[in-house]
């Protein structure tokens, strides 16, 4: 289905929102806690030394990211309506925890009563944008207004399986993660999850544990939905991918700042699944996002639809394909009339009159009969070397 032109507009609107919320934060974050000083808190550098605890993480400069791009697609993509239920789907999943976390305790005692203010009034209007991105979606399709306008597109045989191996991959790898860190450290279930005390996370994100699981689901969705080419595959996957990409990267850059591969072999099994982890994340994210971005295939039921051959010759052009039986028009290079050696009397049946309504056949090249458009009459002479 296609969106209509209000429900582009008001779903690049509300992307406009939800990237301009996000900016704020990080512009506050910027300017409080100093550049420089931001970025190795991001990357979990031990030295990093932020003058204002920042209210953000590096999930955000995904996000802002992912909405920037969604105001773009609701305009312009074919698959518009599956880039906003993905934009709302992640930003509900996001949002939801501050609702409880940021007027707890932890959050008192870190950030001011103007910043926990400012901060769930964002949440709710996320939320609220969130919600209406899926009402939007949903009350604003539409049929194809005809076979001129394009369709939604599905990831080619390539990108889909190179995309459910990767997405399914690195989402089992995130539970598995998760399921090491709720077994060796039970004390801090379920704060690790839905927020506590003894975890602390930005002012505006969710806590460690619900973000990691809540990507782990979403890489998950993206690889079972590429396999069956499915429409929703290439934005929810290149979402996946776009969030997936912060954790890799500052994982790398954790790496290379530490020189813990000159250490490698002497490091606990533990520390070295990890330091895999992280190379792993950053190669899949980049990998999916080079394979997901192209424009995939067109929409169509069964292998053409009408209006939509793959080139000359195919069905929905008003032409036959080539090949047998014959080349030319109905009759052409066959006995009939004006052919040497043609025995009216010997072929009755071919100089009989077809019944009222029936349309003789036509075999091969030939012209399409009564139809206005199709191709040219079939040339006086047949090609060289027929």
């Amino acid at each position: 289905m296609i969106l209509t032109r209000g429900a582009r507009v008001t779903g690049a609107a509300l992307c406009g929102v939800l990237a301009v919320i996000v900016a704020s934060w990080l512009v506050r974050d910027i300017r409080a806690a100093d550049f420089g000083q931001l970025m190795r808190y991001w990357a979990g550098f031990q030295e990093a030394r932020p003058n204002a605890l920042p209210t953000t993480t590096a999930m955000d400069a995904a996000l802002l990211v992912v909405y920037v791009v969604a105001v773009v697609a609701a305009l312009r993509s074919a698959v518009a309506a599956t880039v906003l239920v993905a934009t709302g789907v992640v930003t509900l999943a996001v949002r939801l925890p501050g609702l409880w976390n940021i007027g707890s305790p932890a959050m008192e005692s870190s950030f001011s009563d103007d910043l926990r203010a400012r901060a769930l009034i964002c949440a709710f209007a996320a939320l609220a944008a969130g919600i209406a991105l899926l009402i939007t979606a949903g009350a604003g399709r539409r049929p194809p207004a005809g076979s001129y306008e394009q369709l939604p597109t599905r990831p080619g045989p390539g990108a889909s399986a190179t995309g459910f191996v990767l997405l399914s991959a690195v989402g089992a790898v995130l539970i598995a993660w998760e399921i090491r860190q709720v077994v060796k450290y039970p004390e801090i279930f379920p704060d690790w999850y839905v927020g506590g005390d003894r975890i602390m996370h930005g002012l505006t994100d969710p806590p460690p544990g619900w973000s990691t699981a809540a990507l782990a689901l979403l890489c998950l969705f993206a690889g079972v939905s590429a396999l069956p080419r499915a429409v929703h595959a290439r934005p929810f996957g290149l979402v996946a991918a776009t969030l997936l990409l912060p954790g890799g990267v500052l994982g790398v850059v954790r790496i290379v700042h530490y020189d813990l591969l000159d250490h490698f072999g002497s490091m606990p099994t533990e520390t070295q699944l990890t330091l895999a982890s992280w190379l792993f994340e950053a190669l899949v994210a980049v990998l999916a996002l080079i394979v997901l971005a192209p424009r995939g295939f067109a929409d169509v039921p069964g292998p053409f639809a009408p209006g939509y051959g793959s080139g000359y010759g195919d069905p929905g052009y008003g032409q036959p394909a080539y090949g047998a039986p014959g080349y030319g028009a109905p009759g052409y290079g066959t006995p009939g009339h004006g052919t040497p050696g043609y025995d009216s009397e010997a072929h009755p049946a071919q100089d009989a009159a077809p019944p009222p309504g029936q349309q003789p056949p036509a075999p091969g090249y030939g012209y399409p009969q009564g139809g206005a458009f199709g191709p040219p009459p079939p040339p006086s002479q047949p090609p060289p070397g027929w």
